[in-house]
Order: structure tokens, then sequence, then C-alpha cells
């Protein structure tokens, strides 16, 4: 299958309607695996950290269903004020690529990410340890009183700094 080809139907849950954009009706906490684990990001330039954060889940979680939150276009312009570097059909194809990564939802919620969340149904939200100098709560705008009501854990992945995207742009203009 080549970039931007999708199957007809959803491989998770059979839905129609994948090629145009996932419109799963399915629970992924039905799939026979032991955790679903959500996370979610613009992933405009895929690098070692990202490779590095989607391994040590797997590694914490050997038998979980990883699904990755994909920004949109739109709402990176929006929300960074510039386009990404790379389209979202791109960045699916890329973040695809990485080594746990099981499945991609199109973040449809912009700013407001619980409906993809809730979409996913995870029992664990996974994000980087460099969220820790941040209010990632505020950011996307829910509680840990939200996440305990929806059964889910908030994990932090320790974060080596390996690189940034913020990094290899800075890189790439003084090359």
């Amino acid at each position: 299958m080549g970039v931007g080809e999708y199957p007809d139907n959803c491989p998770t849950c059979g839905g129609i309607g994948y090629k145009d954009g996932h419109i799963c009706t399915g629970n992924y906490r039905r799939i026979s695996v032991g955790i679903v684990v959500y996370t979610g990001g613009t992933f405009d330039v895929p690098h070692a950290g990202h490779a590095y954060f989607f391994k040590q889940i797997k590694e914490l979680f050997p038998d979980s269903y990883v699904i990755v939150s994909l920004n949109t276009d739109e709402f990176v312009k929006e929300y960074k004020g510039k386009n990404p570097l790379y389209s979202y059909m791109e960045r699916e194809y890329l973040v695809g690529m990485f080594y746990g990564v099981d499945l991609i939802i199109k973040n449809k919620g912009g700013k407001d990410s619980k409906p993809s969340i809730l979409e996913a149904n995870p029992n664990v939200i996974a994000i980087g340890s460099d969220w820790l100098e941040k209010d990632y709560l505020k950011q996307m705008d829910f509680t840990e009183e939200w996440l305990r009501e929806h059964g889910i854990s908030l994990i932090y992945i320790p974060n080596p700094r390996v690189t940034s995207t913020t990094e290899i742009k800075k890189r790439i203009q003084n090359a």
C-alpha cells in the first residue's frame, strides 16, 4: 500500500470510511490487548526522540495497543501560526513507521483533545517528561477528575533529550 492509500475498512473495527479519514465505531478496549495507550501531537519532524518515546511505551506496556492522535494541518496552522513542514498525510505515514505505533487517528477536536481521547477510549495517556515543565492538563483542557471519571491514568515517559523538533529546525537553518 502506498502513501495516502488506505483500506476501505478500518483494520481495527471494520468500520467504513477509513480511506476518507478514520471514522471508527469500535471500542478499542475490546481489542484483546492488555492496555490501550493514547498519545497525541503534531510530530512535524519525526526524529529519534519520538522513536525512543514509542519504544519506551512498548517496554512499559508490552501488550499495549498504542493510538496516536495526530494534529491536522489546519489546527497546526491555527495553534502555531504557521503551516507544518510535512502535510498531515506525510506525518501520518512517517509516524506510522515508528515501532510501537498501532493506529493513528485524526485529532478532530483541535485544541480540545477530549473527543479524540474518548474515541480512543484509552486506559493510559502517555506524554513526554518535557511536559513536566508545562501545565499539560491546562493545555489539554481537562482535569485529574475528568481523567478519573474516564478511568484514564496519565503517565510521563522519560525524555532523554536526544533531540527535539525545534533543535532540528535550527540545525537546518544553520546548515
